[in-house]
């Protein structure tokens, strides 16, 4: 997994963030809807968990690779 995470660019992960990660823009990104209708215990029908995973996959992918670069870093 941690090679995978290694050819994945930084610059791919940050646009996947920016855009994906935040769509749409107005009037508030899905995830930050999903996340408080979470913290709120809102239930959440089935296309809510789905918006969840994809608006969050690519914050996923850049806490693990953050978290790659941090243990690699501190091998050295």
């Amino acid at each position: 997994m941690g090679h995978l995470l290694d050819q994945i660019s930084w610059l791919l992960v940050v646009v996947l963030c920016a855009t994906l990660g935040l769509s749409p823009y107005v009037p508030e990104p899905h995830i930050w809807e999903k996340l408080m209708m979470l913290r709120a215990g809102d239930p959440l029908a089935a296309i809510d968990w789905f918006d969840l995973a994809m608006h969050g996959l690519p914050w996923l992918l850049l806490l693990a690779k953050l978290g790659r670069a941090s243990l690699r870093r501190g091998t050295r």
